[in-house]
């Protein structure tokens, strides 16, 4: 099964950049271009996967991050040209689970996104239906 991918930028050209580079490399691609939709999106698809630009208008990557950590604990990779360490730890405090500065080699994203990826699914927990009684031994 592909990975689920949400990318959320103002800017369509990245987002449409992120579309072809992921869908070559087996990924399901969804794309969201404001704060307000990417959260919504969140809710209706349930990604594996988030991509999250800080600097966007209205509602920002960091409210878009701590909105989402209110009903999901899917993992938010931040992707921002903001290259400072206090925007980092900021982003990080809001909830966010990883951080890369564009520009970023494709390999290193597909990287970063298979590793979030596999980390969610071995937290996830698995709903077992139990149909008799258990047996404690001593």
């Amino acid at each position: 099964m592909p990975v689920k991918v949400l990318a959320i930028d103002d800017d369509p050209a990245m987002t449409e950049l992120l579309v072809l580079l992921l869908k070559t490399r087996g990924f399901e691609v969804f794309t969201a271009n404001s704060g307000e939709e990417g959260v919504k999106m969140v809710r209706e698809i349930r990604p594996d996967v988030v991509i999250l630009d800080l600097m966007m208008p209205s509602v920002d990557g960091w409210q878009v991050c701590s909105t989402v950590r209110e009903f999901s604990n899917t993992p938010i990779l931040i992707l921002s040209a903001l290259d400072n360490p206090g925007m980092v730890a900021s982003a990080l405090d809001a909830g966010a689970d990883d951080y890369l500065i564009k520009p970023v080699p494709s390999s290193v994203l597909i990287a970063h996104l298979h590793n979030l990826a596999r980390r969610a699914r071995l937290v996830k927990p698995k709903q077992e239906v139990i149909t008799k009684p258990l047996e404690l031994y001593s």
